[in-house]
């Protein structure tokens, strides 16, 4: 800012002076850049928000990698097998946890004096449901020998119908006449080699204990038994 004086005339012929103000223009001043603190509402949201990024990313890692040990059968286990520990593997697997009471957990030795109640696939897990006290077994298996060929569906938890011809008399009726249906097999020993031409198929089937003494009777009389397999529950070796 400047400033001048300028003279003028009075009525009196004086001469007087007055100041004049001439400005200067005014230069704008640079915005100055501030070094946030700890202190800015922005940085502190920032923070937050990167913290629960991770937290979250690190609650996805640790609940996609949950899993619970748990015994599956190596391999197939009819009603009755004693459950083993060179019978059973573990496994890790994703269960919720009402799922996880349902398996025997393998968090401990496999336990001992137990059988398979009913039948365990191989790979399958193991239930609890599926082992227990051999005297709760409603079923008994029984061999039964056949001289002709089983179908190939005839594997180990295929369903078959027990069928009995009587010996043919001069007298007596050769009817064929059923003693159970739906019977489970729970083993099947193929003849092979030298034996199979000849020899005939030992099928173990689990028998109820009310049918028992009907099918013991039979096997040990002088008529034919006979399996047929139940359509849709038999598959083929190896699958």
């Amino acid at each position: 800012m400047m400033s001048t004086r300028k003279p003028f005339s009075t009525r009196a012929g004086e001469q007087s002076h007055v100041d004049t103000m001439v400005l200067d223009p005014v230069s704008p001043v640079a915005a100055r850049l501030r070094r946030p603190t700890w202190r800015d509402p922005r940085l502190l949201v920032g923070l937050v928000m990167i913290a629960g990024s991770v937290a979250l990313g690190a609650w996805a890692v640790t609940s996609a990698q949950a899993s619970e040990p748990v015994y599956v059968a190596r391999t197939t286990l009819p009603p009755g097998t004693p459950i083993a520990a060179d019978q059973l593997a573990v496994v890790q697997v994703r269960l919720e946890d009402d799922q996880a009471a349902r398996y025997l957990p393998a968090t401990e030795r496999a336990p001992e004096g137990l059988v398979a109640l009913r039948t365990v696939g191989e790979g399958e897990l193991v239930a609890l449901s599926a082992v227990g006290d051999a005297a709760t077994l409603e079923t008994r298996p029984v061999p039964v020998t056949v001289a002709d060929a089983p179908p190939a569906g005839v594997v180990e938890g295929a369903l078959v119908d027990l069928w009995l011809s009587p010996e043919a008399t001069g007298t007596g009726s050769t009817v064929p006449e059923q003693l159970a249906t739906s019977l489970e097999v729970a083993e099947v020993n193929r003849p092979t080699g030298a034996f199979a031409a000849g020899g005939g198929t030992t099928v173990h089937v689990l028998v109820p204990i009310t049918t028992l003494p009907d099918v013991l009777s039979a096997t040990a009389g002088d008529g034919t038994v006979q399996l047929v397999l139940v359509p849709g529950s038999g598959r083929a070796p190896g699958r």
